[in-house]
């Protein structure tokens, strides 16, 4: 299955942030979530695992109570039910975020 990017639905995230699918099947999916300087990304958790890559800015990343900076290039793993969240350092920072399996609250 192919996804265009251009073609699939933006969705407000919160304020200051947007996500958008990317490709879903099987049990993986893949989203892209777009967000303004000092936008956050509240802590929370979720069964599902994470993969998050950051595309381009910066993010300080809350996962299991430690903060870290991440910047484009850097990639976190997220165990189920686990806390994260994160708060965007720059404007138009972009994290890719792939779940397993999918969230089915995206859809």
């Amino acid at each position: 299955m192919i996804f265009f990017g251009k073609n699939e639905q933006i969705v407000d995230a919160g304020e200051g942030v947007k996500r958008k699918l990317l490709g879903r099947g099987g049990t993986l999916m893949m989203a892209e979530v777009s967000f303004q300087k000092e936008a956050i990304g509240a802590i929370h958790s979720h069964p599902h695992e994470q993969v998050s890559y950051i595309v381009q800015g910066s993010f300080e990343f809350h996962l299991d109570g430690k903060v870290q900076r991440v910047v484009k290039g850097d990639s976190v793993y997220v165990p189920s039910n686990t806390l994260h969240g994160v708060k965007a350092l720059e404007d138009n920072s972009i994290i890719l975020d792939v779940f397993t399996p999918q969230r089915e609250d995206f859809v």
